[in-house]
């Protein structure tokens, strides 16, 4: 079962709003209510993520791959004839995805502090296969019983460190309304009532999903559309860190009009100051 976050009127066609990696649909509601001044917008959780559905034991998620089937098989359910993707980070670089491999169905790509999907060399996924493998297969075997509980205040002490500054404490608060879940004692192996990740925990092994450089710019070489790509300043660190400009670089010379814009913030600008670029997207989506 997926689950989404419709904003504006119902009576016109929406962009597609794609959250991060491990991240929910509240990633936008910040933004999303500002957009909706001028369009709608629908934010979804994809598999794993938020309220949606987990995938059955024994599946592995291929998280770029299968987010590409989620948008087309929206696309396909409410008849779209064109669609407009907002994304951000991982849900950027399904956008980039899709819009390679319709790009007749896509009208416009809006990226945030993403360029394309991870690109890493063929001697990672030699190094990492076996890691990955042995991973999966003891995150699968988690439970209600084995999965780890905290308390709310512990839940925002872990995203606070794990993101090192990207998340305020608001963001981090709007996230764990589709990202906790309240679980009692006899659920988890906690003594009192706490929350556990409403996410997947086999999420954090996507690795084996990465393209190589060349896959990502023969893609990128396929993108007609209008784009639109928005980087934080600093935004996210990336490996190698040449690679986004390489991707930008190669879209210039495919999509109808790539605009590109520096804004101050991290990772999360949409989520942490997204009047900073919401009138960026609102001017182009009305170009």
């Amino acid at each position: 079962m997926a689950t989404c976050k419709w904003w504006g009127s119902h009576d016109k066609q929406p962009i597609l709003a794609l959250h991060g990696w491990q991240d929910n649909a509240g990633s936008f509601d910040k933004l999303a209510p500002l957009l909706s001044l001028h369009t709608s917008v629908l934010c979804i959780d994809l598999p794993g993520h938020g309220f949606s559905s987990h995938y059955p034991k024994g599946q592995f998620y291929y998280v770029w791959w299968d987010g590409l089937t989620v948008v087309r098989r929206i696309v396909k359910y409410y008849g779209w004839k064109k669609v407009t993707i907002l994304g951000h980070s991982l849900g950027g670089s399904i956008g980039f995805l899709y819009a390679a491999a319709f790009p007749e169905d896509t009208e416009k790509l809006i990226c945030i502090d993403i360029a394309s999907p991870a690109v890493r060399p063929g001697t990672y996924f030699v190094q990492q296969t076996g890691r990955v493998v042995d991973q999966f297969l003891l995150y699968e075997n988690f439970n209600d019983a084995t999965l780890p509980s905290y308390t709310h205040d512990d839940m925002m002490k872990l995203m606070l460190e794990a993101y090192k500054g990207a998340l305020t404490k608001e963001s981090c608060e709007i996230l764990l309304k589709r990202g906790a879940l309240p679980v009692t004692s006899s659920d988890c192996d906690m003594k009192s009532d706490g929350f556990c990740f409403s996410r997947d925990s086999r999420l954090k092994l996507g690795s084996l999903g990465f393209l190589s450089m060349d896959m990502t710019l023969e893609y990128a070489s396929k993108i007609t559309c209008e784009v639109l790509n928005i980087r934080g300043k600093p935004g996210m660190q990336f490996d190698p860190p040449e690679s986004y400009h390489v991707v930008l670089d190669k879209l210039r010379n495919s999509a109808k009009k790539l605009e590109f814009h520096e804004v101050e913030g991290t990772h999360f600008l949409h989520l942490n100051n997204p009047e900073s670029i919401c009138p960026i997207i609102v001017k182009f989506l009305k170009s």
